[in-house]
């Protein structure tokens, strides 16, 4: 993957503000809602949001920015990059500096090789492992970290992926389908109450590590702006368009809301701006219940006028 600065083109030395500014503007760019005709939309969109997702955390960001991980989140071993296919050369080259890998002569850290056999000629390359990862590896390369407490370390294969979802969505509980880095797709049932902003973690659905365990998928879940509905906390508000005709003599109108659409019964002699409340319509919320939906009245003239209401109000002018 490429570099994350040069994927959402910002300095090393760009704020956090900035970032996320770069970050949301190449988001809504290659959202592949947006760009429906466009092959490589989603790669585009994939690769931003990994890019912000290492650098739109300052733990992550300062990770890479020292090397520790990759432009995927992956963490660098010391020791081994550039060995060309010998593991241990870079261990080599630290003897010779004077102690640890890349380091220099007179470096206080020390690699000690133990001796595989009794006269202490030539090592063992199972404890080189044991001295530098604290035993996580058994012979064969296989974790022997399961039923000590151990496992893989935070984050280790982690997926990450940002899913916009619709109001209708979040309203029925409906499963979304999130796209991850690279293209994976994984289908996901949105629990009962689901916040903006919220993350789900799907255990086991990572990647694979060295540590014989799966890394989790995490989903960041957010709102889509809806063109009808204004959300505010867990209840909806919405514009009801009324006649003239029904707003003086009273009427049932029909309303839409996330689940279906219903009548609602609107009083006679009701002004433009009255708000009529829908009970338990509105978003679930946390444990039981669901917040309302709150209908403004919104009165509208007929289009391209009406001459026998225009009579009546010259009439009794």
């Amino acid at each position: 993957m490429r570099d994350p600065y040069d994927i959402l083109s910002v300095a090393k030395n760009a704020s956090a503000k900035d970032i996320k500014s770069a970050y949301r503007k190449l988001a809504k760019k290659y959202h592949p809602d947006h760009r429906p005709d466009d092959p490589k939309a989603k790669e585009h969109f994939a690769e931003v949001n990994q890019a912000y997702e290492i650098l739109g955390d300052e733990t992550k960001k300062a990770a890479f920015d020292r090397g520790e991980i990759d432009a995927e989140g992956k963490p660098r071993f010391q020791g081994f990059e550039g060995a060309g296919g010998d593991p241990f050369a870079g261990f080599r080259r630290a003897s010779r500096a004077g102690g640890r890998p890349g380091g220099h002569p007179g470096d206080a850290q020390h690699f000690e090789f133990r001796s595989g056999g009794p006269d202490g000629a030539g090592f063992s390359g199972a404890d080189i492992f044991n001295e530098l990862f604290g035993n996580a590896f058994s012979q064969g390369g296989r974790a022997r970290q399961a039923g000590r407490g151990g496992g893989r370390p935070a984050g280790m294969g982690d997926l990450n992926a940002t899913l916009d979802i619709d109001i209708e969505d979040v309203a029925r509980a409906a499963k979304v389908t999130a796209v991850f880095p690279g293209g994976r797709r994984i289908a996901v049932k949105l629990p009962h109450f689901v916040e903006d902003g919220q993350v789900i973690r799907l255990k086991g659905q990572g990647e694979e590590t060295p540590f014989g365990e799966r890394g989790d998928a995490l989903v960041t879940l957010r709102f889509r702006k809806h063109p009808r509905y204004r959300v505010e906390g867990r209840d909806l508000h919405v514009d009801l368009p009324v006649s003239l005709r029904d707003a003086v003599l009273g009427a049932k109108v029909p309303v839409e809301t996330p689940t279906g659409k219903l009548a609602l019964s609107v009083p006679a002699w009701t002004n433009s701006g009255r708000t009529l409340r829908i009970k338990g319509r509105g978003l679930p919320k946390k444990g039981e219940g669901h917040g309302d939906l709150y209908a403004h009245v919104q009165i509208m003239l007929p289009e391209g006028g009406d001459p026998a209401l225009e009579a009546l109000f010259r009439q009794s002018a």
